[in-house]
This record gives structure tokens, sequence and C-alpha cells, in this order.
């Protein structure tokens, strides 16, 4: 790390540059965000977080991974997602004896032209759902990688692309161990957050009961409009080029990632792919905060849940029963922050 020493820097925010800088307008942007989590907030209670750190996955065009025991609304917050966001949403239920091929696609026999016509499957989406993930063996998973990572399928040596945006959401139980299969590394990797969700507060249940008190049936989910456009998300990708980070944050970031490299209790560090997600995650929370450049702050609030499922701890740390949380938490407490 001497290198990133050795680097003359100004200061972080330095307000005579800001002043030469002409500020971005975030205005459309910020709009769009209370309208969906206005919207959204109509059947997902106290779930403000959870909804922004969907949001920032959204626009850094990164895979979510919800986890969390049965029935508090993993499903659900992944449907309220799809319906606040204009475009196509797909569900598949992960089973021990789901093959590949019901995921991507088949190819079936056309009698009339004497051909062979590929039938795209559920994977074929702009938001596909993947209830229950861990359940379906290494086979049907890695039929996973592909699609997750290069946004398209090669079936019979064809490409097909997907169709922008492309996000996968799964959800996962991580109590249950009978007929479950534990996700590769290589794959986990490929979701930019694990987010972790746990029970709500007392007054956050309370405000739950109280709005589907007199719901008879299932949920109905037309009670949410939908707040951001194809075009909209484009608009805002774009937005995202023109946010100011200091080579002070870009170092900070650097030093998070190799401390977890390092770290005693850390058997495997997190890759360049999370540094590059931490960066661009850091610059929608940024916009989300009303900001045209990011601060270290931006940072801690993304760093958790991109990195949680990225590190294995040794055998000694889960012996002592700690967690990645802890770690992540004991890491950024021992980095100096950029003033």
């Amino acid at each position: 790390m001497e290198e990133l020493n050795d680097i003359n820097h100004e200061p972080l925010n330095d307000p005579q540059k800001e002043g030469l800088r002409e500020m971005l307008d975030l205005s459309f942007f910020t709009t769009k965000i209370d309208q969906f989590i206005n919207e959204s907030a109509k059947l997902l209670i106290g779930q403000k977080d959870l909804l922004e750190l969907m949001l920032i996955c959204v626009f850094s065009d990164g895979h979510i991974l919800l986890e969390g025991v049965p029935g508090i609304a993993k499903t659900m917050g992944s449907k309220v997602l799809a319906k606040g966001l204009d475009t196509e949403f797909s569900r598949i239920q992960f089973t021990p004896d789901l093959m590949p091929s019901d995921i991507l696609g088949t190819s079936l026999f056309n009698m009339k032209e004497s051909r062979f016509d590929f039938k795209k499957g559920p994977i074929f989406s702009n938001i596909v759902l993947i209830d229950e993930i861990n359940r379906a063996p290494a086979k049907t998973q890695s039929a996973l990688f592909e699609v997750m990572e290069e946004r398209q399928i090669t079936f019979d040596g064809v490409k097909y692309p997907m169709s922008f945006p492309y996000l996968v959401v799964a959800t996962q139980n991580p109590i249950e161990q009978e007929g479950t299969y534990r996700l590769p590394e290589a794959q986990l990797d490929r979701f930019l957050m694990k987010i972790v969700m746990t029970y709500p507060s007392e007054r956050d249940e309370f405000s739950i009961l109280k709005r589907f008190k007199n719901q008879v049936g299932k949920t109905d989910f037309s009670v949410i409009q939908s707040s951001l456009s194809v075009e909209d998300i484009q608009h805002i990708q774009s937005l995202l080029e023109r946010i100011h980070v200091e080579d002070q944050i870009l170092e900070y970031v650097v030093k998070l990632i190799h401390e977890t490299r390092s770290h005693a209790k850390i058997y495997i560090g997190a890759s360049p792919r999370a540094s590059l997600g931490i960066m661009k995650a850091s610059k929608v929370a940024a916009m989300m905060q009303g900001r045209d450049y990011v601060t270290p702050d931006d940072v801690k609030f993304v760093a958790p849940h991109i990195l949680n499922h990225r590190i294995l701890l040794t055998a000694d740390a889960e012996i002592e029963g700690l967690d990645s949380f802890i770690i992540i938490d004991e890491i950024l407490k021992s980095i100096e922050v950029p003033r």
C-alpha cells in the first residue's frame, strides 16, 4: 500500500474546488425516489433501508440476495420492487428437482418447418425473482453464472441477450438445512449485495397488523403505482457518470478491501469486483442524500451489504461466535477516514 501513501492529495471536498465545479441537478432523481418509497410503503412497512438498498442495486446494475427467516417479507419486498418499476417481472421457485432447462429454456421441434426453435424460459425478463435459491442443486445453480455476469445466455452456440434493465432478486432462508445447497462462492460474488432482513420492531409490527387487519385473501399489489420507467433508470444511470469521487475516497475503498485480505479472522477476502461495487453503490447512496459527490459515510453505508457474503471467516472466528458483519464493522473502525 506504499504507492497509495505517496500520492499527493488535495483536501477532501475542498470548498474552493467545489465552487469551480458546476453542481449537478438531482431534483429528478430525488423526486422519483420519493415517489417510489411512498408507493412501496403502502405494503412494505418499516423497510425504508431495504427499499433504498434495493434501489441502489437497480441503479448500480447489480443483483440482490435477500436473506432472512420465513415470514419477514422477502418475497413481498421483491414483488414491491418489481411493481414500482415499470418493467417485466417473472418468478422462479427453486426446488431440488429443478433442471437448467426449466430456467433457461429449451429447443422444441417445429414439425411444420422441420427445425428446432428455442423456447425462452422464465429467466428472460427484467426483474427475475428466484425464491429459495439455495434449494436447487449445483447443476441448476451453474445455469445462472453466465446470465448474472454477462446478461445473456448461450444455448446451442447461439447467444440470447437480456433486455434492459436486468436484475436477479434471490431469497434464501439461513436456518433451514434439509433440502438446501450452499451457494458457490463464484455465484455469491455475482450478487452486488446480500441484504440480511431482521424482525420488525414492535412499532412496525403494530403498523403491519393495523394496515392488514381487514385484508382477506392474497395481497393486492395493484395499489402500488409504478414510479420508474426504463427510460428513467437509464437517465439516472447517466447521472451517475457525473457523480464526483475524490482520490481519497478511492484510496479509502482500496484500504478497506485490502484489509479484508490480510485480517487475521478472515480466510478469504473480497475481490476487485467488491471494490468496484462499493464505488458504484456509494455514488447512488450520495445521490440519495442529495449530493453529487461521495463521502466516507456513503462508503460505510453500502460496504457491509456488499462485503458480508464475499468474505469467509476462519474456523477460529466462527468458534468465537463472530460473523462477517462484526468483522466488517471492526475493519471500518480501524481504517482512518479521509478528511
